[in-house]
């Protein structure tokens, strides 16, 4: 009796980006994939494929399908824009420089605040989309712009209400320790009690958050204040992550590790130190080329000294009004190649296998493989190569989120 299941794709080459078969990209050559119930039931090679029955045959056309994109690292819900800002440093004003004078993230938290929760929904859904038209099929949303419970809240509950209304995975993050907001200046640690006591426990309490996020630099927060927050966040059974490195090497990355965190960000100025301490603890690398660029910044990422010491090397877009207002995961992938000098293998696998790792999926996103979820893209190219290579025409044939076929728009 034939196996049944729901679909069946064929006359295809596949990307699998599984690290258990050989090469970069995992490739298959004659694939065939199967999915039941929303996730992959089978793939391999076509003349191998057993006696099934489909509901429906998706002929890939001689095409490549990968999984579908994770962009691992977004603050996509927000209120305004800083263009104002953007002029600023392309006069000169260094990024620190407007953070200290009112502006950066305190002027989007002033935006944010002020707007209603329909009103950051309809915005949030432009950058939503965009994400996925081009492939992206799990996002990571984080907080960070309302700083005071009524307003992170909002951004987290909008975060959700995304996650309902689109078929794409949307993890959520908690980042109250962004910035010091402007009524509690001059008592940082006054503001971290408010996040250990009352903010952290009512965000868990509504189960809104997937993990929990602090900036730690010398703008942001101290590695002694951070370290209260990530102990509060596993009291409460949350894993953490960590902007860390960005501007200066504060240690951040070195606490990240030692606490079993699932990423640092950014990471610029990490030390060889931090670096070992990463691999040991399986901390995930994510790599955002468009804030270095956005910021005009020279110091790069150590990408060799990662790839050496085997730490896994995410890329995300960092979606967010002032250091990135860049919504294309592709144009990352580019990015990261270019600027950085990963390989466009390593681009793949840092939206994919190891994006999915730093949010804690890495068992059920970012591959092809067997029981993992059915999010599925199709191109049409004639190599992976070109997915780093081409940026803006190029965009998928089909996207699967799920299982479900989905029209991006």
């Amino acid at each position: 009796m034939s196996e049944q299941c729901d679909f069946l794709i064929t006359n295809v080459r596949a990307a699998t980006m599984d690290p258990a078969r050989a090469g970069g990209y995992g490739v298959i050559e004659d694939a065939a994939l199967a999915v039941v119930d929303g996730c992959i039931s089978w793939i391999g090679e076509r003349r191998d494929l057993g006696d099934l029955a489909p509901r429906e045959v998706l002929d890939g056309a001689g095409g490549w399908i990968t999984p579908g994109l994770v962009d691992c690292h977004t603050h996509l819900v927000y209120g305004g824009h800083r263009a104002g800002e953007f002029a600023q440093r392309l006069g000169g004003v260094s990024y620190e420089n407007i953070a200290k004078g009112g502006g950066g993230i305190r002027s989007t938290v002033r935006a944010t605040r002020s707007e209603s929760a329909e009103q950051l929904l309809h915005s949030a859904e432009r950058r939503l989309t965009a994400l996925l038209r081009e492939g992206v099929t799990t996002v990571e949303i984080k907080s960070g712009y309302g700083l005071e419970l009524d307003a992170e809240l909002k951004q987290l509950r909008v975060a959700r209400r995304l996650a309902q209304k689109y078929p794409l995975t949307v993890r959520t993050t908690f980042l109250g320790a962004h910035a010091l907001p402007p009524e509690y200046d001059g008592r940082a640690d006054a503001y971290i009690d408010l996040i250990c006591d009352e903010m952290l426990p009512a965000v868990a309490k509504e189960q809104l958050a997937d993990a929990v996020d602090m900036f730690c630099e010398s703008i942001g927060f101290t590695v002694a204040q951070c370290q209260r927050v990530i102990d509060r966040a596993h009291a409460l059974g949350l894993p953490v992550k960590v902007h860390a490195e960005q501007l200066n090497n504060t240690g951040a990355t070195a606490m990240a590790a030692r606490n079993g965190a699932l990423s640092a960000d950014h990471v610029e100025y990490v030390t060889d130190h931090d670096i070992a301490l990463m691999a040991e603890a399986g901390t995930v690398a994510v790599l955002l080329p468009g804030a270095y660029y956005t910021l005009r910044e020279t110091r790069m990422p150590p990408v060799e000294s990662f790839r050496a010491a085997g730490v896994p090397m995410a890329l995300a877009t960092d979606l967010n009004p002032g250091s990135c207002p860049l919504g294309s995961l592709r144009l990352m992938m580019n990015m990261g190649c270019i600027l950085f000098g990963m390989t466009p293998a390593e681009s793949l696998a840092g939206v994919t296998r190891v994006g999915a790792h730093a949010l804690g999926l890495g068992d059920s996103r970012g591959m092809l493989r067997a029981s993992y979820r059915a999010d599925i893209l199709l191109w049409d190219i004639d190599t992976p190569d070109q997915l780093a290579y081409e940026v803006g025409a190029l965009v998928p044939e089909r996207i699967i989120c799920g299982g479900t076929d989905v029209i991006a728009g």
